[in-house]
């Protein structure tokens, strides 16, 4: 089914009103049926050059928020592409992030643990709980304590 020259046109218009959000947008409308063809390519020529400046400026502030790109002169490939990049490395750090986030809960349970056994021990009259006791939360404790710390020696670098 082909489109007629008048639907072309209020099929633009509509792609128009999209972008409103007041609903306001459909006031704009003139109708197109009275025009000569020369008015109605003058009118879809003007609704095409402002969709195409839309798109250019939606580029211009999409280079703007990538910091590789901030204040670099790019094509639009080299600024979906560095996009992209930043997209998947900020996904990335997240991920470590919640990984530490994490590692830190574990550790704190683990010292909530000691708190409550040296608590306890101590009520009960005894200073020192038996290095037994403490051996493996000692050993977790350390254990994540330097992966963390490793982690954030390389995204502090990074």
């Amino acid at each position: 089914m082909s489109m007629s020259d008048d639907d072309r046109d209020i099929d633009i218009e509509s792609d128009d009103d999209a972008d409103s959000d007041n609903g306001l947008g459909s006031s704009r409308h003139t109708s197109t049926a009275n025009f000569s063809q020369a008015e109605k390519r003058a009118h879809h020529n003007a609704l095409e050059r402002r969709r195409r400046d839309h798109i250019k400026e939606s580029f211009t502030n999409l280079r703007e928020a990538v910091p590789t790109l901030k204040g670099e002169k790019a094509s639009r490939a080299q600024i979906l592409k560095k996009t992209t990049e930043c997209i998947q490395t900020l996904r990335r750090k997240i991920s470590e992030n919640q990984k530490d986030i994490e590692d830190i809960r574990k550790q704190n349970s683990i010292l909530d643990e000691q708190i409550r056994r040296l608590e306890g021990n101590a009520s009960n009259g005894s200073d020192l709980l038996s290095g037994d006791d403490l051996s493996d939360e000692d050993d977790a404790l350390e254990q994540s304590d330097f992966s963390r710390r490793s982690k954030k020696l390389k995204t502090f670098h990074a």
